[in-house]
């Protein structure tokens, strides 16, 4: 039997399966707001997931704009949706939030650590593309990865990732982090994070890489071991010539 649903919500997801149709016409980017999880009543993010979706089929910079403008909402419920919705739009289509480095940064000294986390995981999703305007920000971005929790030091060691292969400058200043990281985060963490962070790593600072991870191999699973194994597998293909 078809579980029932809440009066009026058939219609809504009916709605946001296409491209946000409201009274035969589109979604206006004013109500953008209107179909956050909170304001309609909802405890779960599907209206978030299914509103960024849309709005990545739309395009549609305007409403974007009016949920970067929500981030500094007062309305209980509101930050935290739009930076839901904005990066599950990152996921998709990082190139329609790549504008709001400067709000995603000021997420990151708020109060509220789901704003925190979700800022930085809306960063993590476009660095590649704004890497001058991130690196700018690294000081913030440190103090967050230092202080931050588990999911904000998971999507910092992406923000730095990013950053070390756009370029030799932000290299220099970035991998050490990563290497650093890798010296003493959790054992458990060690996989995870060493291959959130081998994009980062090249033909010149492989080999550094590979002694931080090799000297932690011991506190790890087998199962563990295999994951960092791949990674070494991959550093021996840039001595063989099989990896360029």
């Amino acid at each position: 039997m078809q579980k029932a649903q809440p009066s009026g919500m058939g219609d809504f997801f009916q709605c946001l399966a296409g491209t946000l149709r409201v009274q035969g016409g589109r979604m206006e980017a004013k109500d953008v707001l209107q179909y956050l999880a909170c304001s309609l009543g909802r405890t779960h993010e599907d209206p978030n997931i299914d509103l960024a979706v849309s709005l990545c089929r739309s395009k549609d910079a305007a409403a974007i704009a009016i949920l970067a403008d929500g981030l500094q909402s007062k309305k209980g419920g509101v930050p935290g949706d739009c930076i839901k919705v904005l990066y599950e739009i990152g996921y998709r289509k990082p190139e329609l939030i790549a504008d709001y480095v400067p709000d995603f940064v000021r997420l990151l000294r708020a109060k509220d650590n789901r704003l925190v986390w979700g800022g930085m995981t809306a960063l993590a999703r476009i660095t590649h593309l704004k890497p001058a305007e991130v690196f700018a920000q690294l000081d913030i971005i440190m103090q967050a990865y230092e202080t931050g929790s588990v999911i904000t030091r998971d999507q910092s060691i992406r923000v730095f990732a990013e950053l070390s292969r756009a370029g030799k400058e932000y290299e220099a200043a970035v991998f050490p982090v990563i290497l650093r990281h890798l010296e003493k985060c959790r054992p458990k963490e060690i996989p995870q994070h060493a291959e959130q962070a081998f994009t980062a790593v090249n033909k010149d600072n492989a080999a550094a890489f590979a002694n931080v991870l090799k000297k932690r191999t011991d506190l790890l699973t087998e199962a563990q071991n295999k994951r960092v194994n791949k990674l070494f597998q991959a550093i021996d293909g840039w001595r063989d010539g099989s990896r360029s």
